[in-house]
């Protein structure tokens, strides 16, 4: 069944329109009507990154999350099976568990105590029997599951629609490169310390495309790296390597050098690592790991991830970085970021590797500062009426031209989907909105015009 919206055919087709030349109108960004459509066709049908299963290490153990407006409970059942339950007492809707995490047997909502085990199921209510006599059918009350819920490579997703297709099929070439950076060491990757989280004055357009399709903005939002001698001098270093460009807008950078070499091999992983890597990777996934500087990129529509080098020469260290974009109006994100590595590296290098995030990433990180405040002028700029003029007399569109009629396809990458070699290109960001336009129109009962 379609959803109804104010928005009309004439505005769908005029955004198609803009797209197809490179062109995005600004007043998208933070307009509430497209904010709903977003929050239903896109988020309501597609799959959500959760949590890492090492983040539920014993039965019993627990994560709240969200998905948009719906909070999550996640556990581990007695037979370490990952469960997932609206995080909501069935009796009268309060949420049932508000702390982040822990282990328990059991879950008691605060208000009349109704209480649920592992499985979801409704094992006690309070003075069952003298106020609700024999009529009360227990099982016809136990909490709501998830519709669908799936791991890959440790990583835990779910989706609120349950004729979504499967995780794998969502994910597509995009598990060639999870397989990359999450299962390239004995083990995988864990999660070390707690996901940091903080709300952000920005929409979660940007926020994904920033992560997913835009090294172009480094060397200016981040120049301060360069003057510390953090980052190299050249403009053009964050645009060495290949852009790849997925179905369902999924895609990543693979960011190399002016030779198509890393500063260091394996980008700075100990060297007693590398043997697992021979044995984990594939040869191709082995050679661009071999060379790659940085990957960054994104899972639509709201996973980001980088797994830079930071440091310096002779204490350098590698991790990867989890980005989830909440969104929690149009104009405001609720950041969540989590520190993963490899389940093998030695424990020194892990520490040193963390110091070194939460430098860099995190509420406090100098790189996110950055980007934040960015993110939030895009915001500010986007409510006036000139950005919002739905006519188009003042040219209100955001520029996406980069690589459109000058940049092909790169053939002889080694790696699936389509690669473009250079990072320097709107490709990938181009795809992102197409991809948000066929969601956002999928299905609509549109306005028609009188």
């Amino acid at each position: 069944m379609g959803i109804r919206s104010n928005i009309d055919q004439k505005t769908i087709q005029q955004l198609k329109e803009k797209m197809e030349q490179g062109l995005l109108p600004q007043w998208v960004i933070t307009d509430p009507d497209i904010y709903q459509l977003e929050v239903e066709k896109i988020f309501g049908k597609t799959w959500q990154f959760l949590a890492h299963e090492t983040e539920l290490k014993e039965p019993g153990s627990y994560v709240t999350r969200w998905i948009v407006n719906d909070p999550i409970l996640l556990v581990k059942n007695k037979e370490g099976k990952i469960k997932a339950f609206l995080n909501s007492c069935s009796h009268r809707g309060v949420q049932l568990c508000t702390a982040d995490r822990g282990n328990k047997k059991t879950f008691t909502c605060p208000y009349h105590g109704w209480s649920y085990n592992l499985e979801g199921d409704l094992i006690g209510i309070v003075a069952g029997n003298k106020v609700y006599g024999e009529e009360m059918c227990k099982t016809e009350w136990r909490l709501r599951e998830i519709p669908q819920v799936a791991s890959y490579q440790g990583m835990i997703f779910g989706n609120l629609d349950p004729n979504a297709e499967p995780l794998d099929d969502y994910l597509g070439e995009m598990k060639w490169y999870f397989d990359l950076m999450l299962g390239r060491g004995d083990g995988g990757m864990e999660v070390r310390g707690v996901p940091q989280r903080w709300v952000a004055k920005a929409n979660w357009k940007s926020t994904a495309e920033n992560f997913a399709a835009d090294p172009y903005h480094v060397q200016t939002t981040h120049r301060s790296t360069v003057e510390m001698g953090i980052s190299p001098e050249d403009p053009l270093y964050a645009g060495y390597g290949h852009q790849v460009v997925m179905k369902n807008g999924h895609g990543i950078n693979v960011i190399t050098s002016a030779t198509g070499k890393a500063r260091v091999p394996f980008q700075g992983m100990p060297e007693e690592m590398w043997p697992m890597f021979e044995k984990n990777l594939t040869p191709e996934q082995l050679d661009i790991q071999s060379r790659v500087t940085v990957f960054v990129g994104g899972a639509y529509p709201n996973l980001s991830f980088v797994s830079p080098i930071h440091g310096t020469e002779g204490h350098l260290h590698n991790y990867l970085n989890f980005r989830l974009w909440r969104p929690i109006g149009p104009d405001h994100v609720e950041v969540w970021c989590w520190f993963m590595i490899d389940k093998a590296a030695p424990e020194e290098y892990k520490e040193a590797a963390y110091r070194g995030y939460l430098g860099s990433f995190g509420p406090s990180g100098t790189l996110e500062q950055d980007d934040t405040e960015t993110w939030a002028r895009i915001v500010e700029s986007s409510k006036g009426l000139m950005a919002r003029d739905k006519e188009l007399s003042y040219n209100s569109v955001s520029n996406y031209l980069m690589g459109l009629t000058n940049v092909e396809p790169d053939e002889s990458f080694p790696g699936p989907g389509t690669a473009y070699p250079t990072c320097y290109t709107d490709a990938l960001s181009r795809r992102l909105h197409e991809n948000w336009l066929e969601l956002i129109s999928k299905d609509l009962y549109v306005k028609e015009e009188v």
